[in-house]
């Protein structure tokens, strides 16, 4: 979970937009973000196997 410090400094314009950090909107994790959803691996896993992201099923083959 990132921290208070982590997160304000992620919040701030960078000086050059390559530094733009995203983090997800559930823990803060920065590392294994998805844009689509705005969030990391981790808890898009977590929310989708509960069936709380709409559009997205378990694939299966």
């Amino acid at each position: 979970m990132a921290t208070k410090g982590q997160i304000a400094k992620s919040n701030r314009i960078p000086k050059y937009s390559t530094r733009i950090v995203r983090r997800c909107w559930k823990c803060g994790r920065k590392r294994g973000y998805m844009r689509k959803f705005g969030l990391c691996r981790i808890c898009f896993r977590e929310l989708a196997n509960n069936g709380k992201l709409p559009g997205v099923r378990k694939s299966s083959w």
